[in-house]
């Protein structure tokens, strides 16, 4: 349309000039000469005129076309990197999940064949090595029966002198009763030297035989020291000394076990639970997972592991 109107506005002015043409040119000049190049200036006017705006708009579409292909393809990219990294993530994921789940069949069959005696290493304990045992078991997971039978485990393995822990202190509270059903085994003395002895000896010990009697037996050596009357003479030396500091604690503890040879973590967390840090130096951990699911082959295996170890002490 904007051609048709631009042409017919053209045409109407050239009407007009071609009728006036006559009049100031005589009869002998070649006015058809004239006549087509008027017509090929006024077309050649026209064409530029709806051409211009055409070509601009040509232009205009075409890059509004490559800007829109060009937001396509890098939202089709984003989706395509999204689609892989999240197919990467989960193939991760399972890859990690079946290496553990093939571990853990493992040590079950491991475990099944060495309780049933069918590896001959693990017949020969130089269960002599482990002086003393301690257990730490998550306050959730203290089932009697469970400590019970796990205790028996131990007996018939030959060990003679265990610690039981855990955080909350169930195991401490319920101490007669695990003494009443578990005929071989007597209450740990401080006393008591770590030698064979016909029945097993049991120590109780929680979270308040830790950093509460670390505290505590701070406190006590500082009254100590303020009732000395040596306040006024610290030069910055040492004060405080490790027996002192041992003795603070079996003042405070009141029954101070040794230092156990092996500690047994039953439970999801792979830490020592709050167990007194002063005694586990030079100890073996071991973390064996949830008590409801121990077994006899996982024991004698963490307890093989123990005794093929070689410690070395510093001076």
């Amino acid at each position: 349309m904007f051609f048709i109107s631009s042409f017919l506005h053209v045409s109407v002015h050239q009407v007009t000039v071609f009728k006036l043409l006559p009049l100031y040119f005589p009869s002998s000049f070649p006015i058809s000469k004239i006549y087509f190049n008027l017509f090929f200036f006024f077309f050649s006017f026209s064409f530029f005129n709806f051409s211009k705006p055409l070509f601009s708009r040509l232009c205009l579409n075409r890059s509004m076309d490559f800007a829109k292909l060009k937001r396509m393809l890098y939202y089709w990219i984003h989706q395509i990197v999204n689609i892989l990294l999240r197919l990467t993530w989960h193939l991760l994921h399972v890859t990690i999940h079946l290496f553990y789940f093939a571990i853990n069949i493992a040590n079950a069959l491991e475990s099944h064949l060495i309780s049933k005696g069918l590896l001959r290493r693990y017949k020969s304990l130089h269960i002599s090595k482990l002086q003393y045992l301690a257990i730490v078991i998550e306050s959730e997971d203290c089932r009697t029966s469970n400590v019970i039978e796990l205790l028996q485990w131990l007996a018939d393995l030959g060990v003679k002198h265990v610690c039981l822990y855990d955080k909350e202190g169930i195991l401490k509270k319920s101490k007669d009763f695990i003494l009443e059903k578990f005929d071989g085994a007597t209450l740990f003395q401080e006393n008591d030297v770590l030698l064979d002895q016909p029945l097993m000896t049991l120590e109780f010990a929680s979270f308040s035989d830790g950093k509460e009697a670390v505290a505590k037996a701070a406190n006590v050596l500082f009254m100590k020291y303020l009732k000395s009357g040596s306040t006024s003479s610290y030069q910055g030396e040492q004060i405080f000394t490790e027996s002192q500091m041992g003795e603070a604690l079996k003042t405070v503890v009141g029954g101070n076990g040794p230092e156990p040879d092996l500690l047994l973590v039953y439970g999801p967390a792979r830490c020592h639970l709050g167990f007194p840090a002063w005694r586990i130096r030079y100890t073996e951990i071991q973390h064996m997972g949830p008590l409801k699911s121990m077994k006899y082959g996982s024991l004698i295996k963490a307890i093989y592991k123990f005794t093929m170890v070689q410690q070395n002490y510093g001076k």
